[in-house]
C-alpha cells in the first residue's frame, strides 16, 4: 500500500508516503491572535501522532487479512486463484481515480472531516467483505475498502504536517510508517496468535473488521484532540494538495519516465506475490499456515528495519541509480529458487525484503532530484496512478496464471509460471534502473549519482551538520 504526498523535506527517509509542506499562514488579525498562544507540548503532539496512526495501522491489517485465508477461500468457497486475485486486484481499481481527486476532497472539507470520511469507508468495505461468501459481495466490500484506504494515508500525511515541523517531520511519519507496517505484520502474522479462527474463512475476517474499527475511532479522537488544540495552541496549516497536471508530464525528463517504470515493475513483483504467498507456502512447499504467514511478513518486518537505513545511507554515499538496479536484481533469482528449489525459505524471503527496503527507500526521493518542486504533485501523482494500474493487472495475470497452470497442492509445479512473471518483472526493473544509471551517469544526468550530504554542504558553505 502506497499514497503520496508532496514535500519540501529532502531527508528521504519515507518512501511511498511523501508529506505536504507548510502553508503560507493565517490572515494577519488570526496571525495576531495566533501568535499569543503557544505551540502545542511535545507530549501532546507525539499522542496525536500515535491516534492517527492508529487508522493506518487498522487500514494495513484490513488489506492483509486476505492473503492468510487464500486457502480457506478456495476450500470452504470454491473460489480459484483467479477470483483470490480480484478481491486485491479490485482493492487497487478505484485508486487509479483517487490518487487524483482524493487530494481536491481533502482541500475541499479539510483534513479531520476527509479523515473521518475515508475511515469510515474502509470500515464499511471490510465489513462488507464478511458479511457473505459470494465473490460479488466481497469484491464490492474490498472496492468500497480501496476507495478509502489510500485516499486515507493522504489525509494522514497531511493531518501529522500540521504539527510536526523540520527536523521531527521525518521522524514522526517514520513512526507513523512503522505503526502501519505493525498492522500488515500482524495480520500476516494472524495464523499464529488466532489460530483456532483460521477454521474457517469468515472469523480471520471479522478479526480485520475488528481492527478496523480503528480507522473510525483513531480519525474521531483526532477530531476531538485537535478541536481542543484549536482554542488553546497555534497549530500550523497544511498547503494545499499538490494537483496532478498531466501536460506536466511531456516536460518531465527521460530520467522520470525510467523511475516510473521502475515502480510500476517492482511493486508488481511484491504486492501480488503476496496475494498468494501463504497459499504458494502451504500447498508447493508444505508449510503450515502459521510459517508461511511469518514468512510472507517478512518483506514488512526487513522495510521497518532497513528502509529508514538505506535511505540514511544513500543520502550520504549517492550512487541512487546503482542501489536501485543491485535492489532490483535481487528480486530476479528469489521466485526461481521458491520454484525449483528446496532452499530454506528464510533465504529467498530475506533477500525479498532487503528489495523492498532498498529500491523504495531510494526511488520515491529520487522524484524530487528529477522533477522541479512545483511539479511534484503530477509527478507523484501519475507516478501512482501508473503503480496501481500494474498491481489491479498483475494480481489478475499471476491468479490467472496459476488457474491456467492448475497450481495447487496436488500440483505445486504449477506455481512455475506465476514465479516466471514475478522474475521477469524483477529483471525488468533492474533493466529500467540500469537504463536511469546510464542516463544519469552521462551529460544528462541530475545528480542521483553524485548529490550527497557532504557534497550538499560543501556547496553551502555557510550551513553546518545538525
Amino acid at each position: 500500500m502506497t499514497g503520496f504526498r508532496v514535500t519540501t523535506d529532502t531527508a528521504g527517509l519515507l518512501p511511498g508516503v511523501m508529506t505536504v509542506s507548510l502553508g503560507p499562514g493565517l490572515p494577519m488579525t488570526e496571525a495576531a491572535d495566533s501568535s499569543l498562544k503557544p505551540p502545542p507540548p511535545a507530549p501532546y503532539r507525539w499522542i496525536v501522532l500515535v491516534v492517527i496512526s492508529l487508522a493506518m495501522f487498522g487500514n494495513y491489517y484490513v488489506y492483509d487479512a486476505v492473503s492468510p485465508i487464500a486457502d480457506l477461500l478456495k476450500e470452504q468457497l470454491g473460489f480459484s486463484d483467479s477470483n483470490i486475485g480480484l478481491l486485491n486486484a479490485i482493492y487497487s481499481f478505484p485508486n487509479i481515480v483517487m490518487v487524483l481527486i482524493g487530494g481536491v476532497i481533502i482541500d475541499r472539507i479539510g483534513v479531520k472531516k476527509a479523515t473521518l470520511i475515508f475511515g469510515v469507508l474502509c470500515f464499511v468495505g471490510a465489513v462488507i467483505t464478511v458479511v457473505s461468501g459470494s465473490l460479488a459481495v466481497m469484491a464490492t466490500g474490498r472496492l468500497v475498502f480501496g476507495l478509502g484506504a489510500e485516499s486515507l494515508i493522504v489525509s494522514v500525511t497531511t493531518a501529522i504536517a500540521k504539527w510536526f515541523k523540520g527536523k521531527e517531520l521525518s521522524f514522526a511519519f517514520g513512526v507513523n510508517l512503522t505503526i502501519a507496517r505493525l498492522g500488515s505484520f500482524l495480520a500476516l502474522n494472524s495464523p499464529t496468535w488466532a489460530r483456532p479462527a483460521f477454521e474457517n474463512w469468515q472469523w480471520p475476517l471479522l478479526i480485520s473488521v475488528a481492527f478496523g474499527t480503528l480507522c473510525i475511532i483513531g480519525p474521531i479522537i483526532y477530531w476531538l484532540m485537535e478541536n481542543r488544540a484549536e482554542k488553546a495552541y497555534h497549530l500550523g496549516e497544511a498547503e494545499e494538495t499538490e494537483k496532478v497536471v498531466f501536460s506536466d508530464l511531456f516536460r518531465f525528463p527521460r530520467s522520470y519516465v525510467y523511475v516510473v517504470l521502475l515502480c510500476v515493475t517492482f511493486y508488481s513483483a511484491i504486492f501480488p506475490f503476496q496475494t498468494f504467498a501463504v497459499k504458494f507456502f502451504i500447498e508447493a512447499h508444505g508449510t503450515t499456515r502459521e510459517f508461511g504467514g511469518f514468512l510472507s511478513s517478512m518483506i514488512t518486518l526487513f522495510a521497518m528495519i532497513f528502509t529508514p537505513i538505506f535511505g540514511y545511507m544513500v543520502d550520504r554515499v549517492g550512487k541512487r541509480a546503482l542501489f536501485m538496479m543491485w535492489g532490483s536484481l535481487l528480486l530476479v533469482p528469489v521466485y526461481l529458487m521458491m520454484a525449483y528449489t528446496s532452499v530454506d525459505l528464510r533465504i529467498p524471503m530475506a533477500m525479498m525484503g532487503i528489495a523492498f527496503s532498498l529500491v523504495p527507500a531510494v526511488m520515491w526521493p529520487a522524484v524530487a532530484y528529477l522533477v522541479d518542486e512545483n511539479k511534484l504533485g503530477t509527478a507523484y501523482g501519475f507516478m501512482t496512478m501508473i503503480q496501481n494500474i500494474g498491481l489491479f493487472g498483475f494480481n489478475l495475470l499471476i491468479g490467472w496464471a496459476n488457474d491456467y497452470s492448475g497450481a495447487s497442492a496436488g500440483n505445486p509445479g504449477g506455481y512455475a509460471l506465476g514465479m516466471w512473471i514475478f522474475s521477469t518483472l524483477g529483471f525488468l526493473g533492474f533493466f529500467f534502473a540500469w537504463l536511469l544509471r546510464r542516463r544519469e551517469t552521462g551529460p544528462d544526468a541530475h545528480g542521483l549519482e553524485t548529490i550527497t550530504i557532504r557534497s550538499t554542504e560543501e556547496a553551502e558553505p555557510g550551513v553546518t551538520a545538525g
